[in-house]
């Protein structure tokens, strides 16, 4: 038992999260790329000397970097001990994105360096940003039919990347060789650098304030508490095995829907999550690594128990067995683009479609669970160079047994927003037609879902390249308890003045598009919550008002027929099913 008195673990604790949330906003504010500097696209963390385990993260980083920097952090560590990798000295900084190793997709690039107190390494210090280009046979790193990891992009194992906080010119001369925009680049280097030496020396304030003994001990009391607290919020869940079931649409070369199966066992105070059963390793990039499947499975109880506070304590009452033979747990070469901002978040619905029936009223409906990835890569002849563009979108979050989901919500793993309209059209050239909610998008329910997005984007001049890696284009987001499903993702891809819907619906690679051509995307609503006849009327009425359903689909969805003047005057009639 620690000796600490309450006030000042309760410090410390402030402390290290203020050190990570600083870290964040360095890497924002000094990146050059607009899905960090604006989107947000990023994580950092600190994590222990001895494993990597997680000590801290910034809360405005993406949740499911939770467990993967941990992961990646502790084969870092690994792989120094068994000497295939070298040894660190103070100012050294190791890139690593191979995926294969604690990490997620190539465009998540990482960076791990040692702080040292007294000669020793005291911590490592952990971040990640998601590089809008990795090389790779597409813009964008988005191959939405890949069959093999090295199709996707330049695969890095942990070198070091700064020697003694010197960038070392041959390793950097290697990643420009292989990536698009390499000259971009260095800002996001910088960046993510800049970033982990801000956290040094904000460690290190805290360091000869409080004394190294002393923090180590907050630390190691933290992650007991954290445990503790996790224990007891598992506690109050009846025993028993709820069972689940998520899809995604398909692996982007074989056009049939995978299938994840969920067996959450509460036995006590910790859940076993099982996902035997789940669909084989697949052709295409929809493999998820093990790394990215277990920070999936944390970040679903995040979303449930955001009162626990992060730490490696957290994770402890929860057991994932290994899910060996599936899709989940990818080995090399398979492809594995969609795997951290698409099925981690198919994994993360599976783990709310099992525990809403536990929990009933703390867990809500699943959420849009697309990050909607659309990469645009092409050359300007105005600015006389070639870029990469990165959009990402919100959608809608499920309703749940208090309220209606939010609209235009971020992704299930992240705090990523998408970059503003106006600087994608400063940065690119493409012009936003269309940018707005989807009415109608929400699932019927006692409380409805939230509504996703759509959005048009118009090539204003040049050629380019489109592809995109989504989800939920074959099936909308799960209601929960009676509650509808979502509308599901829609992408049309306009060229010269004719339709096109990719094959797999949400997955299609190396569109070929010049001036004039236009992309129009409609993001997915939220399931409902509920029985859509017990929705109070009059919010039904107030829905069609806004605008936000036709009168006709409020008749079909909830049963209600509203007036001309927008008042619930009929409830007889049976609304139909959807989703």
């Amino acid at each position: 038992m620690s000796t600490l008195d309450t006030i000042t673990l309760s410090v410390l604790q402030a402390a290290l999260q203020q050190v990570c949330d600083e870290m964040d906003l360095t890497f924002s504010r000094a990146a050059f790329s607009p899905v960090i500097a604006e989107a947000n696209d990023r994580s950092d963390g600190i994590y222990s000397a001895v494993d990597g385990s997680l000590i801290a993260q910034g809360s405005q980083g993406l949740p499911v970097f939770v467990g993967v920097m941990q992961y990646s952090t502790r084969t870092v560590i690994e792989m120094i001990a068994d000497g295939s990798c070298l040894a660190p000295e103070p100012g050294d900084i190791y890139i690593v994105n191979d995926p294969y190793l604690g990490g997620t997709h190539l465009m998540d690039v990482r960076f791990v360096m040692p702080v040292y107190r007294g000669g020793k390494i005291f911590c490592w210090l952990s971040n990640t940003g998601h590089w809008p280009d990795i090389g790779g046979s597409v813009p964008g790193g988005f191959s939405a039919s890949a069959t093999a990891v090295e199709q996707e992009g330049l695969r890095l194992p942990p070198v070091k990347l700064f020697k003694k906080s010197v960038l070392d010119p041959e390793i950097y001369a290697i990643i420009c060789s292989n990536i698009r925009v390499a000259d971009q680049r260095i800002g996001d280097i910088r960046a993510q650098a800049a970033a982990l030496l801000i956290g040094q020396d904000r460690l290190n304030e805290i360091l000869d304030r409080y004394g190294d003994e002393t923090v180590v001990e907050a630390i190691a009391e933290l992650r007991r508490r954290a445990a503790e607290q996790m224990r007891a919020s598992i506690a109050v869940i009846p025993d028993g095995v709820y069972r689940s079931q998520a899809f995604v649409d398909s692996d982007g070369v074989v056009n049939e829907p995978l299938t994840i199966n969920l067996a959450v066992e509460k036995t006590g105070d910790t859940l076993t999550f099982d996902f035997a059963g789940s669909s084989a390793p697949c052709a295409g990039p929809m493999n998820s690594v093990l790394a990215t499947t277990l920070s999936s499975v944390y970040l679903a109880m995040r979303h449930i128990f955001p009162e626990v506070p992060i730490s490696a304590g957290a994770f402890e009452p929860l057991n994932v067995k290994r899910p060996e033979g599936t899709f989940l747990d990818a080995k090399y070469p398979r492809p594995v683009s969609g795997c951290a901002a698409e099925v981690s978040q198919r994994i993360a619905e599976a783990v709310f479609a099992a525990m809403v029936q536990a929990l009933p009223e703390k867990v809500t409906a699943a959420p849009a669970g697309s990050s909607g990835n659309f990469a645009l890569g092409g050359n300007d002849p105005t600015r006389g160079r070639d870029y990469v563009m990165y959009q990402i979108s919100g959608g809608g979050y499920g309703g749940n047994a208090g309220h209606d989901g939010l609209s235009n919500g971020c992704s299930t793993i992240g705090i990523s927003k998408s970059p503003p309209v106006e600087i994608m059209e400063q940065a690119f050239p493409v012009l936003y037609r269309h940018y707005a909610l989807r009415e109608g998008s929400g699932g019927a329910g006692k409380h409805r879902g939230g509504f996703g997005l759509a959005y048009e984007v118009e090539i204003l001049r040049g050629e380019a390249r489109a592809s995109f890696v989504m989800d939920h284009g074959r099936f909308g987001p799960q209601g929960a308890l009676g509650g509808k499903d979502g509308a599901p993702n829609s992408v049309t891809v306009f060229r010269g003045g004719e339709a096109h819907v990719p094959p797999h619906l949400s997955k299609e690679q190396d569109i070929a598009l010049k001036a004039g051509d236009r992309v129009r995307v409609g993001t997915p609503g939220g399931g409902g919550y509920g029985d859509p006849r017990e929705r109070d009327a009059k919010q039904v009425a107030e829905d069609v008002r806004l605008g936000y359903y036709t009168a006709e689909q409020a008749r079909e969805m909830f049963g209600v027929v509203p007036s001309a003047e927008g008042s619930a005057i009929d409830r007889t009639a049976a609304p139909e099913k959807h989703g």
